[in-house]
């Protein structure tokens, strides 16, 4: 943080490089503020000393999230600092002053986005290609530098006086790529960077979707769906299809530019650098095309402003001599174009960029964080040639290997770091080591051991498999029900979403209306005053007519009264002159007052005449406001109760789907769970059948050893192993020379010496293997004496055949070396068993005990079938309580969903019923005392009089 102490400069002086030492107050003059955004504010200016124009960003880092504040302006400086080229804001420098970073940069008329609030309509296809292209070439530079602008729109590319296009705020970029930061517009954000912390990082592409958004934005005045909640947008893009352009007034390059830019796939969308090349940007244009844009934009920006001052001084005019009114017409003739001219000024009219953290200046994470993070995604993982012999080796070896691989990848993050090939190579050599086969006991040794376990631990082993295949099973039940958790809660999710959605339409639609029926108001209480003033003026002039036609007859009538009483008195010679005189004067002072009580008598008949009637009139405008309030009312709780039947619609679609998803839930759990079941019980029936024979064949040989009956001819027995023995030994010598023939043709010969030498190792093996078990079939032979005298079969234990692991090695070769080519002879089969063959004399005892492990056997395979039958018959019951309990918690929930929504509708109902009747009451109140106040001052019932049809419509 910088101290306080000096201006607030750094006390690191790697960070006091970056910022000038001076005041800035004393270099720059004449500020302006231009714009203005949740970052703070931009200003017009001129330097002092050099007399150039520039623009100032300010940027407070003081208040909430101060050191974060920080760190993203000297992110900023640091990024800007960097930049050279034609087409990115020209960086001038960067100054503190208490608390707040100065940040200078070259002045620009204004954004694209200006011109599009300036001329209230879209730009021509040429002046958006022109844009476009100037734009490309600024992120063409950032890309190629691994930088990412992350906030492309209208209002942040701006345009010189030449006309030249700069990118600029660079607030929100990012140092390096790729990234993951939620970072940008939300209208203009790519899809990856919506999903970008829960699908990984992004890279410089999130700029293209960006940019054809904006050409969206300049060729249709806004970008797709801005009329949508942002976070609703931010859903809409990241779920949807990509937007194209609505109207088909444009050509197909600019509509292929367009749709080329808003692929959906990161990999799919094009570079920068391949768009220049597309012809929507290539293809010719007048040079001026921008230089002309902006001159006729300054002319419009002029004419507004002409416009607004000569408003201005009416408006002042009239005031001063007739006052306000006479001036609500022509305001609604300007009103347009002087928001024109407001909304012209400056250049960030579009939305502020969102992110995280607070301002679009902390808007990424750290860049040196950033970049320590984006440098370990690029860490060499190993190939799966360097470990892919450890698929033969043991657990235990792949396990240790691993471990020791990634704990050395996360002692050390540092960007770059990984392993040489050197030891690769040695690791994946260990691995080839660790699994060639070694040991330190003789083959014999080993036989007899295995089959001593198998013959004490079968029992043992039997049981240990069915436990883990519970467990399993369990586990599985398990997953599955998680599963099931989570895609429910996913559901559940979804359709609360929708209905925030919903809500949030229906609170805009409301707020739409609202403002619309404010407007509609607002113009017919204008029109009606217009209509009152209009009323009155007729009635002026009506009666300012009848006033100048009585005096007119008065005149007429006071000169023939005149000239009559002159005759008169001149017929009249008796009188003397003066009495004549006086007698004149005294008529026409007469007649003059007279005819003054008269002209004031009219004059008080016109004036309650006039003012009866106004109102009348203010009655009836008054009876037209309530009308249409009540018009009103009556359209937004049609409204309203429009949108609650949509939500009562969507709530009973919603429960439907969630009935419909917990029904497949439970079916596809109660599948699971019986097929679990199947798979245990015919486990059980093979552990039990297996049991059987075992206690049969362990009674079997009791009753051997107990007649003691021995082989006539056992050296002739022995013999015939011998020679079975023999031959399997020859066809195995021959099935290693072929199968060491194959592996010389297909094994570099630099490895022949290793593969002979595991060859020979394995083989070598396989031979002292069935040396062992010779031995053991004889002991064996000598041990049954089940032989009546037949030599033709050996004891059940001679199993004479090659090793598994062999014979699928065998079986990969081609058939001019398989073992069943015909030149070879075939492999020995497995021999039969031998002891029931033959047929035992058993004394009583010995079948009284036969009959007694039979009955025995018999009664527990009952058992099992019995408990088997009760588990299925258990499971059936519980799946059955689980699809009521399903039934009525579905039903339960639905009947509090149809009394919610009964409660809402009589909810809704009332408060209609409540609001017309107090909007009734409150203008019934109205007109009773706007009567009352008539009658006090004398105008009578005004209800019933009325007006010309030409007056008031």
């Amino acid at each position: 943080m910088p101290s306080s102490t000096r201006k607030g400069v750094p006390k690191d002086p790697e960070l006091a490089d970056l910022f000038f030492k001076d005041d800035p107050e004393d270099v720059f003059c004449d500020l302006h503020e231009i714009g203005h955004g949740s970052f703070g504010a931009v200003y017009f200016a001129r330097n002092s000393y050099s007399n150039e124009v520039v623009a100032i960003k300010k940027m407070s880092y003081n208040g909430k999230q101060t050191t974060e504040k920080w760190q993203d302006i000297i992110k900023e400086v640091k990024f800007l600092g960097q930049l050279r080229h034609p087409n990115t804001i020209e960086y001038k420098g960067c100054y503190l002053k208490d608390n707040t970073a100065w940040l200078v940069m070259e002045y620009c008329l204004g954004s694209a986005s200006d011109l599009l609030e300036v001329h209230k309509k879209p730009l021509q296809e040429m002046e958006i290609a022109a844009i476009t292209h100037g734009a490309l070439l600024g992120l063409a530079y950032l890309h190629s530098h691994n930088m990412i602008h992350r906030d492309v729109k209208a209002g942040n590319i701006l345009l010189t006086e030449l006309g030249q296009v700069k990118l600029a705020d660079f607030g929100s970029a990012s140092i390096a790529s790729p990234a993951n930061s939620f970072v940008g517009t939300p209208y203009w954000m790519a899809p990856e960077v919506i999903l970008a912390m829960d699908e990984g990082q992004y890279e410089g592409k999130v700029d293209i979707w960006s940019l054809g958004i904006t050409c969206i934005e300049l060729a249709e005045r806004k970008p797709p769906l801005f009329n949508m909640n942002a976070m609703s947008a931010l859903y809409h893009i990241a779920q949807n299809d990509s937007p194209t352009l609505q109207s088909n007034e444009w050509s197909d390059l600019f509509r292929s530019f367009v749709d080329y830019c808003l692929l959906k796939i990161p990999q799919e969308r094009p570079s920068s650098g391949e768009l220049l090349r597309h012809d929507f940007v290539r293809r010719e244009r007048s040079p001026r095309i921008l230089i002309d844009l902006i001159q006729r934009t300054k002319d419009a920006v002029r004419e507004l402003d002409n416009l607004q001052y000569r408003k201005m001084k009416k408006i002042l005019y009239q005031e001063k001599h007739n006052g306000p009114m006479g001036e609500s017409q022509e305001e609604e003739e300007d009103s347009e174009a002087a928001s024109c001219k407001m909304n012209s000024l400056g250049s960030n009219h579009s939305i502020p960029s969102t992110s995280v953290s607070t301002g679009s200046q902390s808007s990424s994470v750290n860049s040196m964080q950033e970049m320590l993070d984006d440098g370990c995604s690029d860490m060499t993982m190993m190939h799966p040639q360097d470990y892919g012999s450890t698929l033969e080796s043991s657990p235990h070896t792949k396990k240790d290997h691993h471990y020791n691989w990634d704990d050395g990848i996360h002692r050390d993050h540092r960007p770059g770091l990984r392993p040489s090939s050197s030891d690769r190579s040695s690791q994946a050599q260990n691995y080839k080591n660790q699994g060639r086969f070694a040991t330190i006991k003789s083959a014999s040794l080993v036989t007899k051991q295995i089959h001593e376990h198998e013959q004490e631990s079968e029992l043992r082993e039997q049981m240990s498999g069915y436990k883990r295949m519970r467990r399993q099973h369990q586990k599985q039940l398990i997953a599955l029900e998680n599963k099931l958790k989570a895609e429910m809660d996913e559901h559940r999710l979804k359709l609360q979403k929708e209905v925030e959605t919903q809500a949030n339409n229906a609170y805009i639609e409301l707020e739409k209306l609202a403002k619309r029926h404010a407007v509609h108001t607002d113009k017919e209480m204008k029109t009606l005053l217009t209509d009152e003033k209009k009323f009155q003026q007729q009635i002026a002039a009506q009666q300012k007519k009848e006033l100048t036609t009585f005096l007119d007859n008065q005149k007429k009538q006071y000169k023939l009264c005149k000239e009559k009483i002159k005759e008169e008195m001149n017929e009249d010679h008796s009188t003397p002159k003066k009495e004549k005189q006086e007698r004149l004067s005294k008529h026409k002072e007469n007649m003059q007052h007279s005819q003054a009580e008269e002209e004031a008598h009219l004059l008080t008949q016109q004036r309650v005449y006039y003012d009866r009637n106004c109102r009348a009139f203010k009655r009836k405008v008054m009876i037209k406001r309530h009308d249409l309030e009540q018009e009103q009312i009556r359209e937004e709780l049609n409204k309203k109760k429009t949108q609650k039947e949509m939500e009562h619609a969507m709530l009973i679609r919603h429960d439907e789907s969630m009935q419909e998803l917990e029904h497949r839930q439970l079916k596809t759990l109660q599948k699971l769970r019986m097929d679990l079941i199947r798979q245990q019980h015919q486990t059980e029936l093979e552990n039990q059948i297996e049991y059987n024979n075992r206690r049969e064949r362990e009674l079997h040989r009791k009753h051997v050893l107990e007649l003691r009956q021995q082989p006539k001819n056992l050296k002739a027995l022995e013999l015939q192993i011998k020679k079975q023995f023999q031959d399997t030994c020859k066809v195995q010598t021959k099935q290693y020379k072929a199968l060491r023939h194959h592996q010389m043709e297909v094994t570099p010969k630099a490895e022949h010496k290793t593969v002979l030498k595991a060859l020979k190792d394995e083989q070598t093996r396989k031979l002292a293997i069935l040396a062992e078990q010779y031995e053991q079939s004889i002991n064996e032979m000598m041990a049954s004496q089940a032989v009546s005298g037949d030599t033709s079969h050996l004891p059940a234990t001679a199993v004479l055949h090659t090793p598994r692991s062999f014979w699928f090695k065998i079986l990969s070769l081609p058939p001019s070396v398989h073992p069943l080519h015909p030149s070879l002879p075939p492999p020995p089969l497995h021999l039969a068993a031998h002891g029931r063959l033959c047929q035992l004399r058993l004394d009583e005892a010995q079948e009284a005990e036969c009959q007694a492990l039979r009955q025995q056997l018999q009664q527990e395979m009952e058992l099992l079938n019995a408990y088997q039958s009760k588990i299925k018959m258990q499971t059936e019951a519980q799946h059955e309580r689980e699809l009521q309990k399903l039934e009525q918690k579905v039903s339960l929930r639905r009947a509090h969903l149809e009394q919610k929504i009964e409660e809402e509708l009589v909810s809704l109902q009332k408060e209609r019923t409540d609001r017309i009747k107090h909007l009734l009451e409150r203008q019934e109140r109205e007109t009773d005392s706007f009567d009352m106040e008539s009658l006090r001052l004398g105008f009578g019932n005004l209800g019933t009089l009325d007006l010309p049809k030409d007056d008031y419509r």
